[in-house]
């Protein structure tokens, strides 16, 4: 874990923490003055709490086990039920694309496209009890952000390159939202197409902005794989805003999301 000291941030203390989760580091930045840092530390304990819990890599975490035949859904957690049972729900909101068992390579389930999103959200709630209102948590490009920025305004969010590393594709304006990204150029061709069972194609990333981190994480998920038809299945859903790249590096956004869009003139 890393930790930067106190520095101003438009007129407010600033907490700012990176500390390796789940597989990648996970930043959080709070600005307000007087905040107890013990609560970035809870935060931190939740998120450990959530890998330990859902981690697919871990023989002994919960969906590990239930994955193997040692408990049924019924011994698990209430959290591990309450994912579960969202995800069931996801799958119908995405037409069948959203689809933890197809997720999974071993025949069990792999809630992974919702429980990063899902962990941050909890962590963000641990943030607005302790009395945080100008903060970001970034886990690997899934990221909620409320209130103000530490330059003041709202926050600045790159959307990484789908082919370049280290490049952006754009960046957007974000207050009291989240976004999530789905793509080959982190994990390579890790999301599989539930009609086929195999990796899917036809799009290089999907960006999705909305009021609901797991919501977003989930949607753009799916409509990776859903390759070309997730054009139409994009325009049609409500609350939520879609960048997508394709395979031929053609750029299709829906309407709404261009208002978050930061113009290089403003940037």
């Amino acid at each position: 874990m890393s930790e930067s000291p106190a520095v101003s941030c438009a007129g407010l203390a600033r907490i700012a923490r990176v500390e390796a989760v789940m597989g990648m580091p996970v930043i959080v930045e709070v600005c307000d003055g007087g905040f107890d840092e013990a609560a970035v530390q809870r935060v931190y304990r939740w998120l450990h709490y959530v890998d330990q819990t859902f981690s697919t890599y871990n023989s002994a975490s919960e969906i590990s086990r239930l994955n193997r035949g040692e408990i049924d859904l019924a011994d698990t957690s209430l959290a591990v039920r309450s994912v579960i049972h969202r995800c069931a729900a996801l799958r119908g909101q995405t037409d069948g694309f959203f689809d933890i068992h197809a997720a999974s390579t071993g025949g069990g389930v792999d809630p992974s496209g919702f429980v990063k999103g899902w962990a941050v959200l909890g962590g963000a709630r641990l943030l607005e009890r302790a009395g945080a209102a100008n903060f970001c948590i970034d886990a690997g490009g899934d990221i909620i952000v409320r209130g103000e920025a530490p330059q003041g305004g709202p926050w600045r969010v790159g959307i990484a390159h789908p082919l370049t590393p280290d490049a952006i594709l754009g960046a957007v304006a974000l207050r009291d939202c989240a976004i999530a990204t789905s793509g080959t150029y982190a994990r390579g061709h890790h999301i599989t197409d539930p009609r086929t069972g195999c990796a899917a194609s036809g799009l290089l990333s999907v960006t999705v902005i909305g009021p609901d981190l797991p919501l977003a994480d989930a949607f753009a998920t799916a409509a990776f794989a859903m390759g070309h038809a997730a054009l139409e299945w994009c325009r049609r859903q409500r609350g939520c805003e879609f960048l997508i790249v394709t395979d031929a590096q053609e750029v299709f956004s829906t309407p709404g999301f261009e208002r978050y869009r930061l113009r290089e003139d403003a940037a």
